[in-house]
């Protein structure tokens, strides 16, 4: 098992130093490109943000046992939560032209006008803002590059957590 060579403290970091720089590469196209975040990309935002939080403390943690399982487990959450919204934006930005739906209000807007709750159901439902592709690598948008980085995450963590819950020293 890769935790077995590297040790988790190796395998927490590096998943929170590709979350620091995955976020980085953001604000570059946010404040370089001047490619603003639709809702649904601040959202992937907030959960990559949360995965650097339990990366960084589970490496200076260096968990084992229980502790090692709880920090995969809070991983795998925050990565599942990611890869949902990043593949639902994944399929707006596949719908056919007819089919997106109409552009919304910025989430400042939104924060302002609606309670939180009314905030997340809109933003996580996604608008046409959400649907446009405005910058692409490799021919991937963000959403389906966020969506791959998310499900590396969740293998990542899904096998820690299965070692982790058979006894597997790490």
């Amino acid at each position: 098992m890769l935790s077995r060579i590297l040790g988790t403290r190796w395998i927490y970091a590096a998943i929170a130093f590709g979350c620091i720089t995955l976020l980085a590469m953001g604000y570059y196209i946010q404040f370089v490109e001047h490619i603003e975040p639709c809702p649904m990309c601040i959202f992937q935002r907030l959960c990559y943000f949360a995965v650097i939080a339990v990366g960084l403390v589970a490496t200076l943690h260096g968990p084992r046992g229980g502790w090692h399982g709880l920090y995969c487990g809070l991983l795998f959450l925050a990565a599942a939560t990611g890869a949902g919204i990043a593949g639902r934006q994944t399929w707006l930005q596949h719908l056919p032209a007819d089919k997106v739906p109409e552009c919304g209000p910025g989430l400042n807007f939104m924060l302002e006008m609606y309670p939180l709750a009314e905030v997340i159901k809109k933003a996580l439902k996604g608008t046409g803002d959400c649907a446009k592709v405005d910058w692409t690598l490799l021919g991937f948008s963000i959403a389906e590059w966020s969506l791959l980085c998310f499900s590396m995450i969740l293998v990542v963590a899904g096998l820690q957590l299965r070692a982790a819950l058979r006894g597997d020293r790490g």
